[in-house]
């Protein structure tokens, strides 16, 4: 590990681990790392997956045993034999994927394993109840400790595992992708709570891919590449380009290649198209919508969290039937589609925001993933042709560089941009006419990212058509021949690529935003 940088203001270092090492069967997962954590700091962990970060943070949780290096607590040794020691010693992680138990009250969560107890030796519900709602107070969250936690939203979910850790007096907390999967308010509320966390001294270690945010939050970062330390210095002192260089190891300078040009042709045409909301009646989560998609175009929908976005594309799929209504033409053509069979008969494919619980089959290899829409090709006679499947799989593999040994890799054993890369050759099996594309790049880092990209502009300049979701300004814009954005279920704006700016976009995107805000 480099020579540590210094801070005039705040030396204290909480946590630091040195030239920790780990190896997985046929994999070396970390090489000599290190990093340091100082009181009352956020050090932003970068790096690509695979890069070893999420090890790092298991051997500093306790999950995980390290086979060499050294971990250090307020400068004493310590070798942890499990979380509970982890924690004991004042370290708590929050996962990416909550780790609470739905149908537990917060209370319950935050107290689970160390229940306050009567003289009785009974669960002390009074006590733990008072304990949980000073918590909470504490967090800006006025909820009653007795509401079960599947009642709450993501972003509730994350506030309770942070007073869960603050429950056992914690002086490091690491949180990783905390803002993958919650809105821009709940966005909000979370640095409030870092800001504050920062200012009582507790030191935080914060994964994440999104670069821009850590502008309002970090205050030092540290690197990782392929297993190996790269870097360590305070957040000031680096730029988004540095960060990305070190990262990957190289300049990306051209992030976005955009070679595809649309022609004249119409590929997709919406007309009046609207969905009703399942529970309320009178309400709309899609209101009105019309546009036209050119063959080998790329359309970009942007919107604030709640705008209707990922509803317009399934409402194209045929996923909410006796819901919806609007025209739809599909080549010319008008198309009826009230299901999902429909919707791949007439030319659709949709890659879901969700790819682990709605676009994969996470147990099953890449070769039945793949092969999942298209089955009858790969049958002869009625019979399932293992043969027709592994050449159909290869073929994908090759075309969209997915990294794997075998073809029956088990999906689950795959890096988030490759698993992406198998939710996108499932529906180019089915040879659409326009590819939806909600959210493509969440939670994969930047070489992934950057891959995708490549892909989606060779699709078009093959002449398929994409009407593609992201909340990544920069990546829409960078993408996409037209952006529509989208308000309150309703298009709200539409701009050129050569006359889009991110304060137009956004000002469209703000619910009550004048719908002439456009420049087609």
């Amino acid at each position: 590990m480099n020579a540590p940088f210094s801070h005039p203001a705040e030396t204290e270092v909480l946590l630091e681990a040195r030239n920790i090492s780990k190896s997985f069967p046929g994999v070396k997962a970390l090489d000599g790392v290190g990093i340091r954590v100082q009181k009352g700091r956020l050090n932003a962990l970068l790096g690509e997956n695979g890069a070893g970060k999420s090890t790092l943070m298991n051997i500093l949780s306790g999950v995980l045993a390290p086979d060499s290096g050294e971990i250090r607590v307020m400068d004493r040794p310590v070798r942890f034999s499990g979380p509970l020691d982890a924690r004991s010693a004042g370290i708590a992680m929050i996962h990416q994927e909550l780790n609470l138990v739905q149908n537990l009250s917060i209370a319950e969560n935050i107290f689970l394993g160390r229940e306050p107890r009567t003289r009785l030796g009974l669960v002390d519900y009074s006590r733990m109840n008072r304990e949980a709602a000073r918590l909470l107070s504490s967090l800006d969250m006025d909820r009653n400790p007795a509401t079960p936690i599947r009642e709450l939203r993501v972003g509730s979910q994350q506030v309770v595992e942070i007073a869960r850790a603050l429950s056992i007096q914690t002086r490091v907390l690491i949180m990783d992708e905390p803002t993958s999967a919650i809105s821009q308010h709940e966005i909000t509320v979370l640095f409030r709570l870092i800001h504050r966390l920062k200012n009582q001294g507790t030191g935080i270690i914060y994964i994440t891919h999104k670069l821009d945010e850590l502008n309002l939050i970090a205050d030092d970062i540290t690197v990782f590449r392929d297993g190996q330390f790269i870097a360590e210095k305070p957040f000031k002192e680096s730029s988004r380009k540095e960060m990305v260089r070190l990262m990957v190891g190289r300049d990306l300078r051209d992030l976005f290649r955009k070679t595809s040009q649309p022609d004249s042709g119409e590929a997709l045409r919406v007309k009046d198209l609207s969905m009703q909301h399942p529970a309320r009646a009178g309400d709309w989560l899609v209101r009105k919508v019309n546009f036209t998609l050119r063959r080998g175009e790329i359309l970009g929908l942007f919107g604030l969290m709640g705008a209707g976005r990922t509803e317009l594309l399934q409402s194209l799929f045929g996923m909410h039937p006796g819901l919806v209504s609007g025209q739809v033409w599909i080549g010319g053509r008008p198309v009826h589609i009230q299901s999902i069979q429909q919707a791949i008969r007439a030319g659709l494919a949709l890659a879901p925001e969700d790819r682990k619980s709605e676009g994969l089959v996470l147990a099953q290899s890449i070769v039945h993933n793949t092969t999942l829409t298209v089955l009858p090709q790969c049958c002869r006679a009625g019979i399932l042709r293992p043969a027709l499947e592994w050449n159909l799989t290869r073929q994908f593999i090759v075309k969209l560089r997915i990294r794997t040994p075998s073809p029956r890799q088990c999906v689950r054993n795959l890096s988030g941009g490759n698993q992406q890369k198998v939710v996108l050759a499932r529906w180019l099996a089915t040879k659409p006419r326009v590819l939806l594309l909600d959210e493509p790049t969440r939670g994969i880092d930047i070489n992934a990212k950057k891959e995708i990209y490549a892909l989606v502009d060779q699709l078009a300049a093959d002449g398929l058509s994409v009407l593609m979701v992201s909340s990544e300004l920069p990546e829409i814009m960078g993408l996409a021949d037209r952006i529509l954005v989208m308000a309150s279920g309703q298009i709200s704006g539409e701009f050129n690529r050569a006359a889009a700016t991110e304060e137009a976009i956004l000002h469209a995107a703000l619910p009550g935003a004048p719908a002439a805000a456009s420049n087609p």
